[in-house]
């Protein structure tokens, strides 16, 4: 029995180093062909989500395969081109205004520097000033470059899309870890969209009720980073802060135009996202927060977005194999050895 116990513990010694050396070499593949697989990823979602409307044509309408493609791949550009032309204007946005902001932001750092003088606080006043003034236009920079990347990715992702719907048979049900892995992608997907899409109408619509400046503009950053777990909402609730505080003086108003739309945040992710997400993608609060921080290393922004459920399908493979299903439980928060100890009621 122990020999056997050896033998198992030296397999999974030997399963576990390769694994990790395979998944180095994969990120550095990853890395390195960036322009093209993220959006070969996006399509393959984008796929997943769309495909029903593709085979419900075919298959119900009794409509040609080639129109059913045109049609959907119709609805997939007006997305696309909805969110670049969202884009652009949230970066010209942000660019006609940034002269203002900086004005606004240099007379409050003034004020600062005079009441820190008052109490006889030495502060580096020059550099500062000058990491200030360079701040913004840096930021400007930084968001047009992503929405240059997103443009871009946005051909390859139609291109990709058209040759997925093309290369699938509408009539062919399929079955196991193929059928799994495409309903968790399209509940995901859909899933998002929806929370995402009333979470941004909501805070938008508290934004614009205290007149904050671009008020859509972060609202349409609330419906991307929404997509980003944990992290996503944190930094959607704090991006108007910056404005709110040159544009109030007010600290109760300033105080409400944060903790409002958090509030929000946290009552969607804490009672809606549950419900609507049902029995969800079976990843532990950790596996999420480690994917997070590895495909954000790799693919930046789009990585964040894609992390969630790209571990859930990496999941769904695993644990089809009776070699990787540990690391599948363990993927869920189930460590190998430990009982669950069904609760009393």
């Amino acid at each position: 029995m122990k020999n056997a116990e050896v033998r198992n513990e030296q397999i999974w010694l030997v399963v576990g180093s390769m694994m990790i050396l395979a998944t180095g070499m994969l990120a550095i593949a990853l890395a390195y062909t960036r322009a093209v697989m993220v959006p070969f990823v996006l399509a393959i979602f984008i796929t997943a989500v769309v495909a029903p409307v593709v085979d419900y044509q075919v298959n119900r309408w009794r409509l040609p395969k080639w129109f059913a493609v045109l049609t959907t791949l119709l609805v997939v550009l007006a997305f696309l081109a909805l969110m670049g032309v969202g884009l652009i204007a949230a970066v010209q946005s942000m660019v006609q205004s940034a002269d203002e902001y900086s004005s606004q932001v240099a007379d409050l750092t003034a004020r600062i520097f005079a009441q820190l003088h008052a109490r006889h606080i030495a502060v580096d006043e020059a550099r500062i000033a000058s990491e200030l003034e360079g701040y913004l236009p840096g930021l400007i920079t930084e968001t047009a470059g992503t929405a240059k990347d997103v443009i871009s990715h946005g051909v390859l992702i139609t291109f990709f899309v058209v040759f997925l719907l093309i290369g699938r048979n509408s009539n062919t049900r399929h079955t196991g870890m193929y059928a799994e892995i495409e309903t968790t992608i399209r509940s995901y997907v859909t899933t998002m969209t929806t929370i995402s899409a009333i979470t941004s109408l909501l805070v938008g619509s508290v934004l614009w009720a205290f007149g904050l400046h671009m008020a859509w503009v972060f609202a349409l950053l609330v419906f991307m980073l929404t997509y980003i777990p944990s992290i996503g909402p944190i930094i959607a609730t704090a991006l108007p802060l910056p404005v709110a505080v040159t544009q109030f003086h007010d600290p109760w108003t300033i105080f409400a135009v944060i903790a409002i739309p958090g509030f929000i945040h946290m009552t969607i992710g804490n009672l809606v996202t549950p419900k609507l997400m049902g029995s969800g993608l079976d990843l532990h609060p950790v596996t999420v927060l480690l994917a997070l921080a590895f495909w954000g290393l790799l693919w930046g922004v789009v990585g964040m977005i894609l992390a969630v459920p790209i571990v859930a399908m990496l999941r769904i493979v695993l644990a089809h194999f009776s070699t990787t299903r540990p690391i599948a439980h363990l993927l869920s928060g189930r460590l190998p050895g430990v009982a669950v100890v069904p609760e009393r009621i």
